[in-house]
């Protein structure tokens, strides 16, 4: 089943061979991040390093994205690989030579990473072009942190005509480098937002009488929206709602006329998905009615799930074996997270997978998306060892 063009200690002795320059991009990225839909200077350095690479059709299907075309000697399939390459508006707080050189902006997700890691497959799959049998597309995807995401404008800009299947990687910061993570069907929340708006009547806080009080309506809001959950919900399909925001008045002895809430909802079932609002609502309505007060929702629908196609994942699941040997390779749990990859596999099959890169020795142990966040540099060799041997046995297979 599997495509070996070289064994194992060659593939290693091959990575390795460029793996100092794949270190070299990623500090390069990190130390000049850019913000989503702002990715100018980092689209361009990737431009460059793939038409350095030679045998590559570039193209920006958008301002700030990039997409390379590697056609193999033989007619075949088409497999994308995609990595994101925004950073995030959080001041870095490492103490490390290649720190951020922008005040407030850092790579606290591991992007940086994961476009040095896919720019090293790039690299080292067309030396080998002569054994491709089909096409690999190398997306380059602009804006993943910032709804409505890049993934979507690349779909509609026609990134996956064509493509038989996409595969990406996220590096993760929970799991020790040399571990990989992947998960057969979904392994990352689709994530919504809601804002609540409870509209009553203020007045002095010494004649409560006289109002319609929204703080005190908004708090069985919140109360009861939990039982959406825990009632509401079948146990087996996994979703969370939080409450993160609850605004209301301006002194303390005036009663205000509205309270807003806003929160967070986390779900992997399309139809669990589509009725929480419909049961947020409900509880809302119900009670800004017992109550007298009035109401408006606005409910956003984010990035879908994640949801991995199991053929696919078998292929990168016997890669990772081959790559890091069975004992290495974990099947997790699914995150609650959220990723717009989803965009991508609305369209083709493919699958997504975890990258350790956790180094407790070194102190490289804080979560993704805090100031000191970092990645252990190791990892990336993993990284790249997996989408170069996964394209060959998913296009031979």
């Amino acid at each position: 089943m599997n495509y070996n063009v070289f064994s194992e200690l060659k593939l290693d002795d091959v990575v390795s061979s460029i793996n100092d320059e794949v270190i070299e991009w990623r500090r390069y990225l990190h130390e000049n991040p850019e913000l989503s839909f702002q990715e100018e200077n980092t689209a361009q350095f990737v431009y460059d390093k793939l038409k350095s690479f030679g045998d590559l059709e570039i193209s920006k299907p958008t301002k700030t994205s990039i997409v390379a075309r590697l056609k193999g000697n033989d007619p075949g399939k088409v497999l994308a690989i995609r990595a994101d390459m925004d950073a995030l508006p959080i001041q870095e707080e490492n103490e490390i030579e290649f720190r951020s050189k922008k005040d407030g902006i850092m790579h606290a997700c591991g992007h940086d990473g994961h476009t040095a890691m896919l720019l090293g497959a790039a690299k080292l799959l067309c030396s080998l072009k002569e054994k491709i049998k089909g096409e690999i597309r190398f997306i380059f995807q602009h804006a993943e942190e910032l709804p409505p995401g890049g993934a979507i404008e690349m779909v509609n800009a026609g990134v996956l005509d064509g493509v038989d299947m996409i595969i990406g990687a996220h590096l993760i910061s929970n799991l020790a480098t040399g571990k990989i993570g992947l998960n057969y069907g979904p392994i990352m929340a689709g994530a919504d937002m809601f804002n609540i708006r409870i509209i009553g009547e203020g007045g002095h806080a010494s004649l409560p009488n006289q109002t319609i009080d929204p703080i005190l309506i908004g708090t069985q809001v919140v109360t009861n929206i939990q039982h959406i959950i825990s009632r509401k919900i079948d146990p087996i399909d996994t979703a969370v709602i939080s409450v993160t925001q609850f605004n209301g008045g301006t002194a303390v002895n005036v009663i205000p006329n509205i309270a807003t809430i806003g929160g967070s909802v986390r779900s992997f079932n399309h139809e669990v998905r589509k009725n929480i609002p419909k049961l947020i609502e409900q509880i809302v309505k119900g009670i800004t009615d017992a109550h007298g007060a009035k109401y408006e929702i606005e409910y956003h629908f984010g990035y879908s799930p994640v949801i991995n196609d199991n053929e696919v994942t078998s292929l990168i699941d016997k890669t990772v074996c081959e790559i890091v040997g069975e004992e290495n390779r974990e099947l997790i749990k699914p995150i609650m997270g959220s990723e717009d990859f989803s965009a991508f596999l609305h369209e083709v099959p493919g699958t997504y997978f975890f990258v350790g890169a956790r180094n407790e020795a070194e102190g490289i142990v804080y979560p993704h998306h805090h100031p000191k966040f970092n990645i252990d540099e190791r990892a990336l060799k993993d990284g790249v060892k997996i989408f170069v041997q996964g394209a060959f046995n998913i296009l031979n297979n």
